[in-house]
């Protein structure tokens, strides 16, 4: 892999992982497209660690409230504050995704990565999320949430391991269905992905070293990732406050629309 590639992969990674349209679907069909070779175990580990590095330094307020939650949650053994909830509501969304991974993670990187099938996902995806998002016009807080809405948003998770269906865009888009505000659906999404993307990176780091990858690639990638990442983060934090998920859903259908016609001219 070029330096190049691990450009261009690294910011559509950051850019797609945080809006609602598929990073597994662009990382997939990019090389596809292009007839690149494939980055390799050590190279997905690399981009989802620069993720993982955006959401950490962008929300850095907020773990750092959340932190000092969960260690008076453990001394106190009660909940008392809206961040000992959080705490408690990350911790149940974040289950359904792990054993999901565990169970399916194999199926995910083999028989889900068809063409045909990404683009009828982004397609499907893309017209829930836009109808869903229009027609739930009740606004609810972050502050609102109960367990079960977690245990819901976090089960989506499950859904998202088929690229093309999106981990935020899913999550989102069950957030909306539960009628939380644009803002709120995407800020637990946001928070949701560090754990998950914590432990994949854990769970894969072991064999991911033993590939010996090229370094240059990998720190190109990783950088790439963190800063499109933070800077997707930003610009749709901004953009929700006065618009709806309209222009993802459309990116979607047209994406998947296009793919379907690449493929029908390949024969």
């Amino acid at each position: 892999m070029t330096s190049f590639q691990a450009f261009v992969l690294g910011t559509l990674q950051g850019l797609s992982e945080f809006l609602p349209i598929s990073s597994s679907a662009h990382l997939f069909l990019t090389p596809w497209f292009f007839k690149w070779e494939p980055g390799g175990l050590a190279f997905d580990v690399a981009l989802h660690t620069g993720t993982l590095i955006a959401v950490l330094w962008y929300f850095r307020n907020d773990w750092i409230a959340l932190i000092q939650a969960a260690i008076n949650l453990v001394r106190r053994r009660r909940i008392e504050t809206n961040e000992q909830r959080r705490v408690l509501f990350l911790i149940i969304a974040t289950i359904p995704g792990a054993i999901g991974g565990v169970l399916l993670q194999s199926r995910a990187e083999s028989t889900f990565r068809n063409p045909t099938l990404v683009a009828t996902t982004l397609i499907v995806m893309g017209i829930l999320l836009w109808l869903i998002d229009k027609l739930r016009d009740r606004q609810r807080a972050l502050g609102e949430m109960r367990w079960l809405d977690a245990a819901l948003i976090g089960l989506s998770q499950v859904v998202a391991l088929v690229p093309g269906v999106s981990r935020s865009g899913a999550t989102i888009t069950t957030g909306r269905l539960l009628r939380f505000d644009r803002a709120a659906a995407a800020r637990f999404s946001f928070l949701m992905s560090m754990p998950i993307t914590f432990a994949a990176i854990v769970y894969e780091a072991p064999k991911a070293l033993q590939e010996g990858a090229s370094i240059t690639p990998l720190i190109v990638g990783v950088t790439a990732a963190a800063i499109s990442g933070w800077l997707a983060i930003a610009v749709l934090m901004q953009y929700l406050s006065r618009h709806s998920y309209g222009v993802f859903a459309a990116y979607r259908v047209v994406l998947g629309i296009v793919v379907l016609a690449v493929i029908y001219a390949r024969g």
